[in-house]
């Protein structure tokens, strides 16, 4: 069976800085690179950071430690006219318009007002029930990204989002959800709209933390559509990962890995950004249908490469084929030396010449 094209996600994420001028720049790379989506980032920053949250150690590294996480994250924020405007302008280029909503409002506005087909859920709102549970009643597919947790911790999620699908009228409790879960209504709802991403959330992240392997236990596990989010130096391990049967690609870029702010270190420029799609796609058609035939540009080449039976001496009529007279040589438009054993003993029906074929 063919693959179908993995979906390609270029995550502009916040790396705009608040500039709706450098996010129109963003969707044109994108674009350029021939990427299927182009990904952003919807919030208010007062509903999703509190004034005492720290920032990660490695928003320190790259915006310095003078400010809080709310002041950092303000000052990434697009409006929702921004939004609008983000949204007409991917149509007119092209691109599927995708955006990770961190709040129930800007969920809302995803759905409801831009009817976006589809919602990412970021790593670390995983654990964020009543966010999966608004979700998931809003019936738009998701891709759920894994980071930072463990496997039980990705099924009590999708029990949220199961419960979410199947039950909305149903008040909410970790009992329902499990029930919900176990349903078949709840895992064929699951089958339907989630596709989960495997994903490591550090940035960057190292190459021995990726783990691609815990792509095929999480399908294992849950029999879901996988992809991968990739926080990685370079192109080389999601085009792995497409090799693994990743369905999906997410990718943070950005205009200049030397612009301030928080992601830009950890994505890749315009040119990767390209050389990451094109990448991807060759993998898919390397890929292949899976079964073992030679493949229409070998035939060609098969009577030149393989060998027939030939004489490896001079064999007059009569005499017997022996492993002295008997030699096996290109081009292999003669007898398969497979039958090399079952020649040996019999008798030549004509006079041959040394190399002619039997």
């Amino acid at each position: 069976m063919s693959r179908q094209n993995t979906f390609i996600i270029a995550e502009a994420g916040v790396n705009h800085n608040g500039s709706l001028k450098l996010a129109k720049q963003l969707v044109d790379v994108a674009v350029a690179a021939g990427a299927d989506a182009v990904k952003f980032q919807t919030f208010q920053a007062e509903k999703v950071v509190s004034c005492f949250a720290p920032k990660a150690e490695y928003q320190c590294r790259t915006t310095g430690a003078g400010e809080s996480q709310l002041e950092m994250v303000r000052k990434l924020e697009l409006s929702a006219e921004q939004h609008a405007e983000l949204v007409g302008y991917c149509r007119q280029k092209g691109i599927q318009f995708l955006s990770t909503p961190f709040d129930q409002e800007s969920v809302d506005l995803l759905s409801c007002r831009f009817d976006l087909p589809l919602l990412k859920i970021p790593s670390g709102e995983i654990t964020n029930g009543p966010l999966l549970l608004h979700i998931a009643r809003t019936g738009k597919p998701v891709l759920l990204s894994t980071g930072m947790s463990a496997l039980g911790e990705v099924e009590t999620a999708l029990s949220v989002l199961a419960f979410g699908y199947t039950r909305p009228e149903e008040e909410p409790s970790l009992a329902a959800f499990q029930a919900a879960y176990a349903s078949a209504e709840g895992q064929q709802a699951l089958q339907q709209k989630v596709t989960l991403l495997h994903c490591t959330t550090e940035y960057p992240a190292h190459f021995t933390d990726v783990n691609l392997r815990a792509m095929d236990t999480l399908r294992a596990a849950f029999g879901l559509p996988m992809g991968y989010s990739d926080h990685t130096p370079g192109i080389a391990v999601p085009v792995a990962a497409v090799a693994r049967g990743a369905t999906v690609i997410e990718k943070h870029f950005t205009l200049d890995r030397k612009l301030p702010g928080p992601d830009h270190r950890a994505s890749l420029e315009p040119d990767e950004l390209k050389q990451m799609v094109q990448a991807v796609r060759q993998v898919e058609q390397a890929l292949g249908n899976g079964i073992k035939a030679p493949a229409p540009s070998e035939i060609k080449n098969m009577l030149v490469a393989r060998r027939s039976l030939v004489a490896s001496r001079a064999i007059n009529k009569g005499e017997q084929f022996t492993l002295a007279n008997l030699a096996v040589k290109r081009p292999g438009t003669g007898a398969s030396p497979m039958l090399y054993w079952d020649c040996l003993g019999k008798r030549a029906v004509k006079n041959y010449l040394p190399d002619e074929q039997i």
